[in-house]
């Protein structure tokens, strides 16, 4: 997985700390996906319904629709 940095002021940086102690997160972006997850109520779900169910496109099913 891609990382990357952003800037937030040392008070959030702070209060992230806490919160990662409270939540035993291992991570920030476990704090922040958890807080986001929270927020906007998207059930579980909703990630991955197909996943396990889709098979990957076979050589057959890339020529299909050329002449």
């Amino acid at each position: 997985m891609a990382t990357t940095t952003i800037q937030i002021k040392r008070r959030n940086l702070r209060l992230l700390e806490t919160l990662k102690v409270n939540m035993d997160a291992k991570s920030y972006d476990e704090v922040i996906e958890k807080l986001v997850a929270e927020k906007t109520s998207v059930p579980d779900d909703m990630f991955g319904a197909d996943k396990g169910k889709l098979l990957r496109f076979s050589e057959k099913d890339r020529l299909e629709d050329r002449d």
